[in-house]
């Protein structure tokens, strides 16, 4: 429901706060005060073109911004993303350039995100804005939700997503099995190059540790050769010296005890040279000149930058690539078998759509009867006596050689049919009922349905166009009882239906020096009286009119008690 709008520079609209209430809501006042700026207002708030010309003169900018309040057993929706704190806050603001934004919980979104959520806040029955009779899959979605047929229908909806998924995949496998021979020899060519390098993890940085030895060969050798003289080949090499060293002290030692201890202290250095030496000697003798190895392992790692740059950038890459082509020929060998497979499960869940989209179908028709006869006599309550209502249902069984046109829906097309006056033919609802009677018609419609959103803002504008007496008194009282599920606004010219509101606000239009203003109006008991005393006896008020006014919003206040 709608906690509280603000529109701000919009035609003749300076500044206005309004804070709405639970229940039904009722706006009236003079012709051209501005009653319609006020849904128009609404309607930029919920994703409408806006133009430059709706801009206050003299104004560079107008701003519509309203705060939702959505019940907690209506959570379940699309707007469950939006929710702060049980909330929703929108704005929109449009220049005189043509530009404009939209905001949804203050952060900036494309205006078309409030178009999209629209529908879930707000529904608005005026000239032109029966959306929900112009679009036939809102006939067949509210008959479903009146007829109780959402579970079977939710079936019937599975169902088509499935076959559809597994419609999607046959078509990918037939597409893959034009080229399948050539995609079968290209992916056994490339298998085979990549399985015959015989490719290890690790292998390319050991080729390239090899090739830098091999390259710094003679280098090494010499340098090998030198360290040797130092430490082994000569006669005063390190191993020589320590050797005549330990001997000389070893001698001592008869003299010195304490030089013992010095020789067990040389053994560990005896043993570093002597495992340094035979480091030495076995890197010389691998580091001789080879130049047929290098050549190998340059090739070796030629080969291998060559299958990097065709299948990844590391052997691991390349490796995991082997992996997936492997798959992915294995897969194109058993496409046969796999479309045998799909073909069978196609045609077992098409005849289980089929059997689920004839019982909804049988259901709809049932429903249909029933469905037909509660608006009749609604409609008939709300001064359309002689109209006859009729629900078209069209249903358009499918073969298994029709599949590509099946629905989520199931197979059948409803449509709202009426003959407004005795000896005309039934016509589509949406293209013959005028502005009036369609407000009336989903007054209707919303009064007997079985939605199962609750809690929205419905705004009735022109639901009063040619009736009074009787059936005004019969309009409000629905209008009424509907607002015990849904937050209800409408504007409206009528006394009678005016006493039946919960709340009331009058529109008024002032002229200031040269300049015209649209102000709102919250009334108490005795404006109200006054404001339908007014909408009795139009400008004269008189003392016969305000008591005839008093009487009038009492006893329907008390009935709304009583309610």
């Amino acid at each position: 429901m709608i906690k509280s709008l603000h529109i701000r520079n919009l035609a003749t609209i300076e500044e206005i706060e309004l804070e709405f209430q639970p229940g039904f809501t009722i706006l009236t006042g003079e012709t051209g005060a501005g009653k319609s700026i006020i849904i128009d207002g609404l309607k930029l708030l919920l994703g409408e073109r806006a133009t430059p010309d709706l801009i206050r003169t003299g104004k560079k900018e107008a701003l519509v911004e309203a705060v939702f309040k959505i019940k907690p057993w209506s959570r379940e929706s699309t707007l469950n993303s939006y929710l702060v704190d049980g909330e929703i806050f929108l704005q929109r603001s449009i220049t005189i350039e043509g530009t404009g934004r939209a905001y949804i919980n203050g952060i900036l979104v494309p205006v078309r995100r409030l178009k999209e959520i629209a529908d879930e806040l707000v529904d608005i029955y005026g000239q032109n804005d029966h959306v929900f009779l112009l679009q036939l899959e809102n006939h067949l979605n509210y008959l479903d939700n009146y007829i109780e047929a959402i579970p079977l229908r939710q079936e019937v909806s599975s169902l088509y997503r499935y076959l559809i998924k597994l419609i999607e995949e046959k078509e990918a496998i037939q597409e893959k099995q034009k080229e399948r021979e050539r995609k079968l020899d290209f992916l056994a060519y490339q298998i085979e190059e990549i399985k015959r390098a015989n490719l290890r993890p690790g292998e390319w940085d050991e080729l390239v540790a090899e090739r830098y030895l091999l390259k710094n060969a003679e280098k090494i050798a010499r340098l090998c050769e030198k360290a040797l003289e130092i430490a082994y080949n000569n006669e005063n090499s390190l191993l020589a010296l320590i050797k005549r060293l330990t001997t000389h002290l070893d001698e001592l030692s008869q003299f010195e005890p304490s030089f013992k201890e010095i020789i067990s202290h040389l053994e560990p250095l005896n043993i570093m040279i002597q495992e340094t030496v035979h480091n030495l000697i076995r890197l010389a003798e691998k580091q001789e000149a080879s130049p047929d190895k290098l050549e190998k392992i340059e090739e070796r790692l030629s080969q291998i930058e060559r299958l990097k740059r065709k299948y990844g950038g590391e052997i691991e890459d390349i490796l995991d690539y082997l992996k997936k082509i492997e798959e992915e020929r294995k897969e194109l060998l058993n496409t046969e078998e796999r479309l045998f497979e799909l073909n069978k499960e196609i045609e077992l869940t098409f005849k289980e759509y089929q059997n689920k989209a004839n019982l909804l179908s049988d259901k709809r028709k049932k429903g249909a009867k029933d469905l037909e006869k509660q608006l009749k006599n609604e409609i008939s309550q709300l001064g359309l006596k002689q109209a006859e209502f009729h629900i078209k249902i069209s249903s358009h069984p499918l073969s298994l050689e029709q599949i590509d046109q099946i629905k989520e829906t199931g197979w059948d097309e409803v449509e709202f049919l009426i003959s407004p006056n005795p000896g005309e033919e039934l016509r589509p609802l949406r293209r013959i009922a005028s502005g009036g009677e369609l407000s009336r018609i989903m007054l209707a419609l919303k009064t007997i349905g079985k939605e199962t959103s609750l809690g929205k803002t419905l705004i009735f504008d022109e639901i009063d166009s040619g009736i009074g007496g009787q059936t005004a008194d019969l309009i409000a009282q629905k209008l009424r009882t509907l607002s015990q599920r849904h937050q209800v606004v409408c504007i409206t010219h009528l006394p009678q239906i005016a006493s039946f509101a919960n709340h009331h606000f009058r529109i008024v239009k002032r002229v200031v020096g040269e300049r015209t203003f649209t102000e709102v109006e919250k009334l108490d008991f005795e404006e109200r009286v006054k404001e339908v005393a007014r909408l009795l006896s139009g400008r004269r008020i008189t003392q016969a009119s305000l008591q005839n006014a008093r009487e009038m919003l009492r006893h329907n206040l008390r009935r709304d008690i009583a309610d």
